[in-house]
Formats: C-alpha cells, structure tokens, sequence
C-alpha cells in the first residue's frame, strides 16, 4: 500500500492549483516539438513562465537554452535541469494533440518530428516545480536554479551550453538533479547509485574495396562481403572478449554500400553504436572495434586503409551516492512503496557534463508513465520489452495527469532536501 504524508509540504500543497496549467502546457509541448538546438518556441515557453514567476532569466545559452535562477535568502544552491529538444519520428499515436511538425534535417530534406522520448514532459515537470517553490518562498531557503538545455538527443546541447559560459552565468550548483519519464508504471520513481546509465559512442566505419562488374567478381575488392563479415566479427567483442559480469552493446544499426544489383562497389559504410558503464570497458570494446575493422580490411586485401568518425558521445551516468542517497530517503518518506531502486539502464544521457563542468555533484533518476494495469499485465506475462517500447512518449497519454503530478512532485522533493527548512 503506497503511503504519502498526510500533510503534504507546503510548496506541494500548491499542486492543485497548477495542475490543469500544467497540463495544458504538456499537450502544447507535445503539439510543437523542436529538433536539437532549434527549441525557440520551447525555450519562450519555459523563459515565459519562470519569468512571470519571478526568477531571474536567461535567454539564448548554447543557442536556445534557458537558465533561470530564484534566489530565496541564504542557503544551498540546487539545480535542475530538464532537456527540451525531439526526435526526427512520425507521430502515429492518433492523440487529438499529436504532432503534425515537420522539420528539414540536417541533409536539407523535410522529416517528421515528434517527441518521442518524453522532453515535453521533463519540462513541464521542471516549470511546474519551479513555479512552486516561487509561490512558497516562506517554506525554503537558498537558491533554485531551472536549467533547460538543447540538443539532448545529439549529445551537444550541454556542450554548447558550457562553451557559451555557462559556469559564468549561472551560480555554481551545490547540487544537480534531473530525472527522465521510463516505461514503468505511472507514479513510480526510482534511483540509483553509481552506475544508472551507459555511455555511448556512435561511430561511422568507412571501407574501401575496388569496383567492378558484378559478371567479373575477379577483378574487385568486394566491400559488401568485407562489411559483412566485419559485423559478424563484432558479435564476438561482447560474447568473447568480456567477462561474462561486464555489461556491454555493440550494434551495427546501418550498412550501406553501392546503389546497383550488378555492380560491386568500391566502398561501404557501417554506422555503429558502442554502449558501455566505465573507462576501462569503453576502452577496451573501441579498440576491438577498430582491430577487428583493420584486420578484416587487411584480410580482403583493402586497396585503402579504413576511416574512423565519431559521430556522438555520451558519457556514463554515475550517480554520486552521498546524493542519491539524501534523495531516495525523500522519496521513500514521500513515495512510500512507489520510491524503488531501478537496475541498470541501456539508455545514455548527456546529463553528466553540466555538473561536471560545474564540478558538483548530481542524481539523475526515473519516474514511470504507463499505465499500470497495461504494464502490470505485460510483466506477468514476460512481454514488458516488446509490449512498452522505450520510445514511449505516446503511451503515457492515458495517464498524463499522474505522471506530470509526479515529475514535479520529485523535482520538488528532491529540491527540498537540501532547501527545505
């Protein structure tokens, strides 16, 4: 039986009053989403709101990132941040409020765009804690900070935010928090210590081979063939070269090599995806990947060595636990049986550069979003992966209002354990 204070803190207590706001503004959100450092309307929507509330903020960081402070007396320093930008997906939920957006990518042609991934919701959660300790100033002390950052889901917007001075126009936190909308239940959240989620490399491989008529194999390099045997080669990085304790992904998600049946190309391309937990196994799995790219080159006789482009980064997400340790207390005494510690995840997150730019100390964790019944029903019976997808937006719609009283509920709880007096 899940147990919540009788008598909520002050600054919750003003739930009620914003929820259908709140509400209102999700849907909106949802409407209108903007790809990664193009989040305008986004970014006024968020400026608006904090600044019709009081803080102090800041417009334009890293192009569209918003930094909005409200100072309350003597006291620690807390910052949250929130993400802001969606994803190049066509919407097919069939919502009243789904996206109709499209928007040119980044090779010109127009594409869908949806959020996919939950940011309206972190930014609804973000403005609606904001907005309550503003109208409940007596019941804290210190600063609060609302951080709203670009380009999550490229792995750039925090960089940006830092190279534009960040760390100059904003105080220096005491400490960061964030969290993400998970398929879990609605009215779960859930942390974690150390470890939470993966880092991430995106790679795009380049071989070359020699082109040729596809009546004459004889005279060519095949670089179909050579790519082909590259990706079986890399099943054995995880299966055979780490420790059966060691959690890693390498997945090839695009190959792509010439553009007739009978001709054999003179080149293929594969793009790559690297996911690991610490220093050491990231390391070690990138250079597997390069030695078993070279060596397969070598072996069909390659006319040319092999490229190498990093196309994103994602570091680990590792909690402190002296923090996430302060915050699941807040969460038990407020969640009661809805507060849990959540496993491992294979999503990453570019979270971590802002509070280690800052050199401050962060928690990052989950609150749920699907339906409980449908998700109850697809654990029973084993099918939670194939029946909740992790590109969930869409199917927390049915219960948007308990996820939004969530998120903003943890903002706020967490945010109290350092600010409550």
């Amino acid at each position: 039986m899940t147990h919540r204070p009788d008598r909520p803190h002050p600054v919750l207590a003003g739930l009620d009053g914003v929820r259908a706001e709140l509400e209102n503004l999700y849907r909106d959100l949802h409407r209108h989403p903007e790809l990664g450092l193009r989040e305008h309307r986004t970014a006024g929507k968020a400026a608006e709101a904090l600044r019709a509330a009081g803080y102090q903020v800041t417009e334009g960081v890293g192009g569209t990132g918003v930094v909005a402070v409200l100072a309350n007396g003597d006291g620690p320093v807390v910052m949250a941040r929130a993400d802001m930008d969606a994803l190049p997906v066509r919407e097919r939920t069939g919502l009243p409020y789904a996206s109709t957006v499209t928007a040119p990518g980044d090779d010109g042609a127009e594409q869908p765009v949806m959020h996919a991934c939950g940011h309206d919701l972190h930014v609804t959660c973000l403005i609606g804690c904001a907005r309550l300790l503003a109208r409940a100033k007596d019941a804290w002390r210190g600063t609060f900070v609302a951080l709203f950052q670009p380009s999550e889901e490229k792995g750039d917007g925090a960089d940006a935010m830092i190279d534009d001075g960040l760390t100059s126009r904003a105080p220096t936190p005491d400490v960061v928090l964030a969290q993400h909308v998970l398929p879990l239940p609605a009215g779960y959240v859930g942390t974690r210590s150390g470890p939470f989620l993966s880092a991430a490399d995106s790679l795009r491989v380049t071989v070359h081979g020699r082109s040729a008529h596809g009546s004459s194999p004889q005279n060519a390099v095949d670089p179909v063939v050579m790519a082909a045997m590259i990706v079986v080669r890399l099943q054995t990085v995880v299966a055979r070269e780490l420790a059966a304790t060691t959690p890693a992904v390498v997945t090839v998600g695009s190959i792509h090599a010439g553009s007739s049946p009978n001709v054999i190309p003179d080149s293929a391309v594969l793009q790559l995806n690297i996911r690991t937990y610490d220093d050491s196994t990231r390391a070690q799995v990138l250079h597997a990947v390069e030695r078993i790219v070279r060596a397969e080159c070598q072996a069909s006789g390659s006319p040319e060595e092999p490229e190498f482009e990093r196309i994103a980064t994602f570091p680990p997400t590792v909690n402190d636990d002296a923090t996430t340790r302060r915050v699941a207390e807040a969460f038990a005494a407020h969640f009661g049986d809805d507060a849990h510690t959540v496993p491992l995840h294979t999503a990453s997150e570019d979270m971590s550069k802002i509070p280690q730019a800052f050199g401050a100390p962060f928690t990052y964790w989950a609150i749920g979003g699907i339906d409980p019944a449908r998700y109850a029903e697809a654990a029973a019976a084993g099918t939670v992966d194939q029946d909740i997808p992790v590109n969930h937006s869409p199917y927390f719609a049915p219960v948007v209002q308990p996820t939004l009283d969530t998120g903003v509920s943890a903002l706020a709880v967490a945010a109290l354990a350092w600010l409550g007096t």
